[in-house]
């Protein structure tokens, strides 16, 4: 990838450091209401054999791997909106995030693991916050029985991102 250009200003500037890379409100509602239910889990705990790369909520034990993906950072395709400056950088970065989102799992499943990805839009309400965490519970519980209709290598998403 080309090295990044120079933002548009500094006002541009200022807010793209600002961008969170963990505990963005989404993701935090969606581990309060794990953490209410009782399920314990890990926060950015390392992607097997893949450096510099990190789940943002972890069940080792049960090999699940839990993502809250931004719409903006991850190409969202309901919210995905092309950039006006320097569009074809952010067009080559946004792509590369996608293909490494498709390798983190693609990994995580050649090890056993399951993956589930959210969309951030999708985690707005406390409805779907809940929803999402009977999801994360049913796999859970399912993990720890053996449950031959569980399969370990799987990856779901909140909506078909057509990975």
């Amino acid at each position: 990838m080309a090295e990044p250009p120079r933002a548009s200003s500094e006002a541009v500037s200022r807010r793209f450091a600002k961008q969170k890379r963990r505990d963005t409100a989404p993701e935090l509602a969606l581990r309060r209401e794990i953490h209410r239910r009782g399920l314990r889990y890990r926060i950015n705990y390392p992607v097997p054999s893949r450096s510099r790369r990190s789940i943002d909520i972890a069940f080792p034990k049960r090999h699940l791997a839990v993502f809250v993906d931004g719409c903006f950072w991850h190409a969202c395709p309901e919210h995905s909106v092309e950039s006006k400056s320097n569009s074809n950088w952010w067009v080559e970065k946004l792509e590369g995030n996608v293909r490494r989102d498709q390798d983190t799992n693609d990994s995580l499943v050649n090890e056993g693991w399951r993956v589930l990805r959210f969309w951030e839009h999708d985690l707005r309400s406390e409805a779907s916050v809940s929803a999402a965490t009977d999801y994360v519970e049913e796999l859970v519980s399912a993990s720890g029985s053996n449950s031959a209709s569980t399969t370990a290598n799987s990856v779901a998403s909140s909506t078909d991102r057509s990975r």
